[in-house]
């Protein structure tokens, strides 16, 4: 008899007889790894429905792995309005949008479930999977007769490893992800509910918007970083630059500890330096740097790193990184240890390592053993993580082709890895200190890589290579040019889906699992957009953020959320019970209703006009955006705010330049490097004269 897909099956290996082992894995592929590890010759693949399950043999015992499609269940109620707090946890195919594909997988686990004796958890050892195991086992079986496994890979030695050493429920674990997910609707269905609500009062439209216990932190987040992006209000600096050569070597120097104030200034000094034929050096001096290997990675790191190299959302590489663990070919991603442990037999992984051919890893690999002789000790960072070690290669070897996008991800990981078990490297930096006959210092610095040790496996961050000669007091060398060129200074924030998964680890909101997640709701939500390769605030990211921010503060910054992210902890270390901290939160949340209660008149108007939901009794001429009662020619806060920062440095800008307020004014509204906001107030003010009068009076000239 045949399949539906063709694989011959034995008729009635698919339907055991009742007292087998339900094995359940997180996802179908997981599934296949594992029923493949634990199997004593070939499991048997079946389907119900075109979802798979494995019926296998192991030990004289009949094992069925069953998988989930993730989450299964989620907290559910069908009262209407706000505030909300009787749920249920029911099946999500019952309730939520695009969820209808899980109910087959659902009907299956109910089906298979029945004839089990025992039941196994074997999803991703985390708050995620202990969650997605222990509910399908709660409400289909019986938790009384379950056991836990626990593996980092899907190598199938730490699979058959797992199973021979099962452990009971994670009992703290499962009600700290049950409360995570308690806490993240609860919020996240009365605050939705409530800026809704608001809004249909003030405009009499009914429109979706989303905010939850992290998601509108971050989004605040995003805003103060979007804000201070489009209000800068970049400075000229002017930069010296010595073409030198000494004993053949030429090399570069720049003003040491001052630079020169005005174009007026730097273009002096050039002419002075012209006229002189060389620099006599004050002091030199070379050191020696110890640079210690990176540790292996953990999500954070790598997410972080994938940004910089390749430009990748965070999102991206979870994900790329997420099937890289599927095909067991590194340990689980969603770690945040930084620590490689002692029980793992690194010399094993690092010889399979050897053995591949591309990207000349084998070779490293190799090397590595050689260079190690037996000694391998990894460098361990400081954060851990209960669950699960740093992230590293299992030493299987990929089956397939991996596409681009995951060979970069994997090649990261082994190279990191690699590094981490390598010698620190040696760096020597040369410094010259050089006077002109006026007495002004001019410093030149070049770096060389003296011993390469663990740069060689990851070059990534090796220090750019410089050569100066290292001359003695006293000695000259000699002027070939000198240049001067005007920098204008550009916004140090930073707004990328990357640094706000850092801001988010940073202030200790969200987790591993759930950062990168957050960061695309808020995309999915519309409160941000990617253009242009930048990403950039909406209107109505803005609409919800300012509201908040300034009408029910307390659920705008991350002290509340932290403070909810310690009790979760505390909930899986068995120090708080699930329904005290559910309980504290629901308090919390009444305190924030009621007080949102009281100003739903203002919030709604507020966002029914950001939103363009109701007219307001006036738009800045600008951008269209409501105008703010005061400001001048009507302009709105955002604008009036950027004609302020614009008032308080022209006078340095046009005393650097050499010019007037309006000279340096002309100057700022074509400069890339000027937040849009400003390089905009800047322009309006050229052509409007209530505007440039406003300047006037509120430029102050520098001290």
């Amino acid at each position: 008899m045949r399949s539906r897909r063709g694989a011959t099956r034995q008729p009635s290996a698919c339907s055991p007889r009742p007292g087998y082992v339900l094995v359940i894995a997180e996802k179908p592929k997981a599934g296949e790894r594992i029923a493949g590890a634990l199997a004593q010759g070939r499991p048997v693949k079946c389907r119900w429905r075109g979802v798979p399950y494995w019926v296998l043999w192991r030990d004289g015992s009949t094992l069925v792995v069953a998988p989930s499609a993730g989450h299964l269940y989620g907290p559910y109620s069908g009262e209407r309005g706000y505030p909300v707090f009787s749920y249920e946890w029911r099946p999500l195919w019952e309730f939520e949008r695009g969820s209808a594909h899980l109910r087959k997988f659902h009907e299956m686990l109910a089906r298979l479930s029945r004839g089990a004796r025992l039941y196994v958890n074997a999803c991703d050892y985390d708050i995620e999977g202990s969650v997605i195991g222990y509910m399908i086992i709660y409400m289909l079986g019986d938790p009384r007769r379950a056991r836990r496994m626990k593996f980092s890979t899907l190598s199938p030695l730490d699979i058959r490893r797992a199973y021979e050493r099962l452990e009971p429920l994670d009992r703290e674990m499962v009600e700290a992800g049950m409360a995570r997910h308690e806490l993240d609707w609860l919020w996240g269905i009365n605050l939705s509910r409530a800026l809704m609500d608001a809004v249909r009062r003030a405009s009499r439209r009914r429109v979706i918007l989303s905010a939850g216990r992290v998601q509108t932190p971050t989004l605040v987040e995003a805003v103060r970083r979007w804000r201070e992006r489009n209000l800068h209000v970049p400075k000229p600096r002017f930069r010296l630059r010595l073409r030198l050569e000494a004993g053949g070597v030429e090399f570069t120097a720049h003003p040491r500890g001052w630079e020169p104030g005005s174009r007026e200034e730097a273009s002096r000094i050039a002419s002075e330096l012209r006229a002189e034929a060389s620099l006599r050096v004050s002091s030199a001096g070379a050191v020696e740097r110890i640079l210690r290997p990176p540790p292996a990675f953990n999500l954070g790191d790598l997410q972080s790193e994938a940004a910089r190299i390749y430009g990748y959302s965070p999102m991206k590489t979870q994900s790329i990184a997420e099937n890289l663990y599927l095909e067991a070919l590194i340990s689980y991603p969603r770690t945040n240890s930084q620590k490689l442990p002692p029980t793992i037999d690194y010399s094993w992984i690092i010889s399979r390592l050897a053995a591949l051919k591309a990207g000349g890893l084998g070779g490293l690999a190799a090397r590595l053993l050689s260079e190690a002789r037996g000694a391998l000790r990894p460098v361990q960072g400081r954060k851990d993580d209960p669950a699960h070690p740093a992230i590293y290669p299992t030493g299987e070897l990929p089956r397939r082709a991996l596409s681009r996008d995951e060979w970069r991800i994997y090649e990261l990981i082994v190279r990191r890895f690699l590094a981490a078990f390598s010698r620190p490297a040696r760096v020597a930096s040369t410094t010259l200190v050089l006077v002109d006959s006026r007495g002004r210092e001019y410093e030149a610095r070049g770096v060389e890589v003296v011993e390469e040790g663990w740069l060689a496996y990851y070059h990534y961050t090796r220090p750019r290579e410089g050569l100066v000669p290292l001359l003695k007091q006293g000695e000259e060398a000699r002027i070939l040019g000198v240049s001067y060129s005007t920098e204008w200074s550009r916004s140090s924030v930073q707004l990328s889906k990357s640094s706000l998964v850092k801001w988010m680890e940073s202030v200790g909101i969200g987790t591993e699992a759930t950062r990168a997640r957050i960061v695309e709701i808020l995309f999915k939500r519309g409160y941000l957009e990617s253009r242009g390769g930048s990403t950039v605030v909406t209107g109505l990211g803005e609409a919800v953020a300012d509201t908040i921010e300034e009408l029910v503060p307390i659920i705008a910054g991350p002290e509340l959320t932290r403070r909810f992210e310690e009790l979760l902890e505390s909930i899986r270390r068995g120090a708080r019970s699930r329904v005290e901290v559910v309980e504290e939160a629901k308090q919390a949340i009444r305190n924030v209703v009621e007080g949102f209660k009281s100003r739903i008149d203002a919030i709604g108007e507020r966002l029914a006009v950001s939103m363009g939901l109701i007219e307001p009794e006036s738009r800045c001429p600008i951008c269209g955006r409501e105008s703010e009662p005061g400001a001048p020619a009507g302009l709105c806060r955002l604008h009036r705010m950027a004609l302020d920062r614009l008032a308080s440095e022209l006078p340095v800008i046009a005393s650097r330049l050499g010019t007037n307020i309006r000279g340096a004014l002309e100057a700022i509204a074509r400069r890339g490097e000027a937040g849009r906001w400003v390089s905009e107030a800047a322009r309006a003010a050229l052509e409007v004269p209530e505007l440039m009068s406003y300047l006037a009076r509120r430029a102050r000239p520098p001290r």
